[in-house]
């Protein structure tokens, strides 16, 4: 049984549980089948990524999560290891393909312990941890809550069978607590939650087994998400003709760096320009105008004030427009914003174009908003932790509301243009930082003027900004710069 590359085709947990049962009849093959792949797969990881590991610790929940860890147990008894099976509640009460395990298990001699408040994990090398499956939808109970705690406060490596227990499998949300694998082998089809929210934390590395049946699977059961790759960006970055020249590739305006805030629409243009499109300009304070050229004079910079509250050339120069990155809020900011919302060119609005936005809501086709969950929050009129419980909802309200394309930042960024959702899973925590943002309306705004769609264009400069700053993470994640991205979107942006 091997670990394959990860899909671009995720699904609902139910999905995957209805698909599989319909899979396993259209090959003939019984359900308890596909519990010793599962349980295999896992033990295949264990013995690749933990080879010196001889003893473990199997914890076992109810359901086929439990059956599945009853099998990884007796295949490492049977290789010699030394295990220990924590059972919750009653081992008897196991029905089904679970019991079967469980029977099995017994027969190749081994014993079953119950969960205890003296339970103690000193004496293992590695958890097995197939207490709670995808079917969880509420809150974890108390005594499992305390027992997941122990495992994760026993500080020993943790591989998480199917989905780490406690998370929601829809929605990558902790439900209570939920354990923090090192390590989580899923099975058949991705579970669309393991790729965004919380789930980064919680599932550790991802890695995917589909059992043998992952072809006929897809072809059974619809995804519901698509994960944005390297052949999706490849495939939509257009060739470059020999006789091409700098209007080949777009005019775009970034509009924004109220008083104080210069940089922010610095890199807003330079990643525009860095991202290939053809020409780049800026409108902003007067004031900015020296230090934007003086550090990069291929940038055009027009300062503007308020006084005349009148259209500008610059706007209808442009074939993109980027509002947002440090605008600010005042009446300066909200001139500028007046103006770019009555164009009918493309448009990225993020950062305090957003905040304006939610201010004075409006519907537009043209136009690709990218909030992260604060400002998602001021535009949906809800609370940072309603966004983050039900990501994808969130995105879909997004778009409802807004229009165009909606984005939602942060871990597994989110992408919906009104009738397909694409996740990505690139990124790292040295994105937490100021200017990331503005870097990446930029890069959206240049791919706009390169001639991509909103879609496109949405999909291919996040993988690219989160790839960037994965490669730059190489030397470190902390104290990453939004800067230095720059060499790393060049060099993807020209795919070998």
């Amino acid at each position: 049984m091997m670990i394959a590359q990860l899909p671009i085709k995720l699904y609902r947990a139910e999905q995957v549980r209805h698909g599989e049962k319909a899979v396993a009849k259209i090959l003939h093959i019984n359900m308890y089948e596909l519990m010793e792949r599962a349980g295999q797969a896992v033990f295949i990881t264990l013995k690749k990524c933990f080879p010196a590991a001889c003893s473990i610790t199997v914890c076992c929940g109810g359901g086929n999560n439990g059956g599945d860890g009853y099998i990884v147990a007796r295949l490492a008894l049977h290789a010699g290891l030394n295990v220990q099976l924590l059972q919750l509640d009653v081992a008897k009460a196991l029905t089904g393909d679970a019991a079967k395990a469980r029977d099995a298990w017994l027969v190749a001699g081994g014993k079953i312990e119950s969960f205890s408040d003296t339970t103690i994990f000193t004496s293992t090398d590695v958890i097995i941890d197939a207490l709670l499956g995808t079917g969880l939808s509420g809150a974890v109970r108390t005594n499992i809550a305390h027992y997941i705690e122990m495992m994760n406060q026993a500080s020993k490596p943790i591989i998480a069978v199917d989905v780490p227990s406690g998370l929601c499998a829809d929605t990558g949300t902790m439900l209570g607590i939920a354990i923090n694998a090192t390590l989580t082998v899923t099975f058949i089809g991705i579970k669309q939650g393991l790729c965004t929210g919380q789930a980064g934390h919680h599932c550790g590395e991802l890695l995917y087994a589909d059992l043998e049946v992952e072809s006929t699977f897809s072809t059974v059961v619809k995804p519901t998400v698509f994960r944005v790759e390297h052949n999706y960006v490849k495939q939509c970055l257009p060739v470059r003709h020999r006789s091409a020249h700098k209007g080949s590739y777009g005019r775009v305006l970034c509009v924004g760096g109220d008083l104080g805030m210069a940089g922010a629409i610095r890199l807003a243009a330079e990643a525009c320009a860095r991202t290939g499109a053809g020409l780049s300009a800026v409108i902003t304070q007067p004031d900015n105008i020296l230090s934007i050229v003086t550090a990069r004079p291929e940038i055009m910079v027009q300062g503007w004030s308020d006084k005349a509250h009148k259209s500008i050339s610059r706007v209808e120069w442009a074939d993109v427009v980027v509002l947002g990155p440090g605008l600010g809020t005042s009446n300066w900011s909200k001139a500028l914003f007046n103006i770019v919302r009555s164009t009918e060119k493309k448009t990225v609005f993020d950062a305090d174009g957003l905040n304006l936005l939610a201010q004075s809501p409006d519907y537009k086709k043209n136009r690709i908003i990218t909030p992260h969950p604060g400002e998602a929050a001021r535009l949906l009129n809800m609370t940072i932790y309603d966004i983050e419980r039900d990501r994808f909802s969130a995105v879909r309200k997004l778009q409802q509301k807004y229009g165009g394309v909606a984005v939602l930042k942060g871990a597994g960024t989110l992408i919906f243009d009104g009738q397909q959702l694409w996740v990505c899973t690139a990124g790292n925590p040295g994105m937490a930082t100021g200017g990331m943002g503005d870097v990446l309306s930029g890069i959206i705004g240049a791919l706009l003027g390169q001639g991509l769609s909103l879609a496109d264009a949405a999909c291919v400069g996040v993988w690219i900004h989160s790839k960037s700053a994965d490669l730059c993470a190489q030397k470190g994640e902390r104290g990453m710069l939004a800067s230095d991205l720059f060499p790393y979107i060049r060099q993807l942006i020209n795919p070998r």
